[in-house]
């Protein structure tokens, strides 16, 4: 038997030889085997590769998708105390400059008599405003309180002489004519007296520095001793008296913490959800910015955004015009809406007063201004319509609080 075996392996050895063929042992894999190993190590690591780069593909959409710019913008947009926003917001390191205009009357006998008023505007006036956020206290349900400290410096260079004498309507003898019906009996018959004793007249000259920042006035000096202490007003008669130093107004915003819906807007207005000078929403309503943030376009998906005015305590209407560019950075472009002041807009017949007319671009601001009679006026509206002969006007620097008188023409 084992002559048989050894027989056969050594035919097998020598048939492979003859023919060419490599020995066959017993273990080891075979050419075909091999192959077919390779084939499938080969076609594994291909479709690996196909599988991480479809799921690359699928990732990379999804990713560019997703408007990473933008969210990281608004995460560091939101208020909080140490931000990068907090410290622009608290302060602002934008130079911001208030222009004031005045409007000398010509002809004051002349418009006692009937005529019309003769106004010349005069100015600019240019002052400087330094503003910080001081009293600053962040609360549990992500808004802010705090008070504005603003500081007015006149900047020579850009303005005209601010000795030089303006004639313009007495506003305080003005607003004591509009009040003397609710006053009492005592309070009317001493304004009365004081009256014919000074000699008060219609009409004063003054320095443009004078009445933007206060004059003695024997009025304001009694009015300021002698009425309720929510309608009193301050020590001086001045158009911008109550702007320099810290103000008297608190505020409470919303940071966005809790969503940009609302970011920059009022929560609260000097411990009030709304504005007590009127007595009907959408008048009274205190949703509003007061002009460092507004909530994105993107968020709201609305064009119209709402600026607080301290001076005519209510909200004011920007209407988004178009897209601009300012040093290489793209902004949004917002006016003052068309309608914002009178008719024929029916929201702002809840600021209308019995007493008073209503015109299209006028709006009384006097219980605003310590019950004083007083006009805003939206220059396009009506000093477009020559009204007033021997104005001389800049439209889009005529928003500005006016006597009576001035608008009587």
């Amino acid at each position: 038997m084992g002559l048989h075996k050894n027989y056969l392996k050594v035919g097998h050895n020598a048939s492979n030889q003859l023919f060419g063929l490599p020995p066959r042992g017993p273990s080891g894999p075979t050419p075909l085997s091999m192959l077919i190993s390779q084939g499938a190590k080969f076609n594994n690591s291909r479709l690996a590769v196909i599988i991480f780069g479809i799921a690359t593909l699928i990732a990379g959409v999804i990713l560019s998708s997703v408007p990473w710019l933008n969210i990281f913008i608004m995460k560091n947009l939101r208020l909080w105390n140490g931000t990068l926003s907090f410290h622009y917001w608290q302060r602002p390191g934008v130079t911001r400059l208030t222009k004031v205009y005045i409007f000398n009357v010509t002809n004051p006998e002349g418009f006692l008599t009937g005529e019309k008023p003769k106004l010349v505007e005069v100015g600019p006036f240019v002052y400087r405003e330094d503003m910080e956020k001081v009293n600053i206290k962040f609360h549990d349900n992500y808004t802010v309180t705090y008070q504005h400290k603003k500081i007015l410096q006149f900047v020579p260079e850009l303005s005209v002489d601010k000795n030089q004498r303006i004639t313009t309507p007495n506003i305080p003898l003005l607003t004591i004519s509009t009040q003397s019906n609710y006053l009492g009996y005592f309070l009317t018959k001493t304004i009365s007296l004081v009256l014919t004793a000074t000699k008060y007249k219609p009409f004063i000259s003054l320095t443009a520095d004078e009445l933007v920042f206060g004059y003695d006035d024997t009025l304001v000096s009694l009015a300021h001793r002698f009425y309720p202490r929510n309608r009193r007003p301050m020590s001086q008669m001045g158009l911008l008296n109550g702007r320099n130093g810290t103000l008297t107004e608190y505020a409470t915003m919303h940071t966005g913490h809790t969503g940009m819906e609302k970011f920059g807007y009022f929560d609260k207005l000097n411990g009030l959800d709304h504005m007590p000078q009127w007595e009907k929403e959408p008048c009274s309503s205190i949703e509003a910015s007061e002009g460092s943030f507004f909530p994105p376009r993107e968020v709201t998906n609305s064009d119209v955004v709402y600026i607080y005015d301290k001076d005519l305590c209510r909200s004011l209407p920007l209407v988004y015009r178009h897209p601009v560019e300012k040093d290489g950075i793209g902004a949004d472009l917002y006016t003052l809406a068309e309608d914002a002041y009178g008719p024929p807009n029916e929201n702002n017949s809840c600021y209308d007063h019995p007493d008073y007319k209503k015109y299209q671009g006028l709006q009384n601001i006097s219980p605003c201004q310590y019950g004083k009679i007083g006009v805003i006026v939206n220059g396009e509206r009506l000093l477009t319509s020559s009204i007033c002969r021997g104005s001389r006007v800049h439209l889009e620097s005529a928003l500005f609080p006016v006597g009576p008188a001035a608008v009587g023409c």
